[in-house]
């Protein structure tokens, strides 16, 4: 049997909704573009939050599978829309962190980058960009399926 996920959205108010994942609720609000309350990101803000949260997790594992000593870790994420419709067409995430060795880092960014479910789906349809402190850090291809988890 796949995994699945469910999110359930309800209807807040004329600019707003509620979303619950589990036992976890967020807004999403398009009120900054109406001039409205802003109670919460719009949907497309947290579809940058979806590809560097899920990166970010596949990335933390990685540390902590192999024990390293990397620490502070943050990773920018930025979308360019365009086309009609307007759609995102290139993202891009840029990870920094302490870690004595740039090497490793780069490493473990990599097995992130080629783990991560919001990475290998978005990435059918959109450039994805990931740098370790300004450099270019190429994924090839994701993992195999059926094969062992990189992470």
């Amino acid at each position: 049997m796949q995994p699945t996920f469910t999110a359930t959205i309800e209807h807040v108010n004329q600019t707003t909704s509620k979303a619950t994942v589990r036992t976890h609720t967020v807004l999403v609000d398009r009120s900054v573009a109406k001039g409205g309350f802003d109670l919460g990101p719009a949907g497309g803000e947290y579809l940058l939050v979806s590809l560097g949260g899920c990166f970010t997790s596949h990335f933390l594992a990685a540390i902590r599978a192999r024990e390293a000593g990397i620490t502070n870790v943050r990773v920018a994420v930025t979308g360019t829309l365009a086309g009609t419709p307007e759609r995102f067409t290139a993202f891009t995430m840029d990870v920094s962190a302490e870690c004595p060795d740039a090497e490793l880092a780069r490493r473990l960014v990599t097995i992130a980058g080629r783990a991560c479910q919001v990475v290998n789906t978005l990435r059918q349809v959109a450039t994805i960009g990931i740098t370790y402190r300004g450099a270019p850090i190429e994924l090839g291809e994701a993992a195999t399926v059926g094969s062992a988890s990189p992470v």
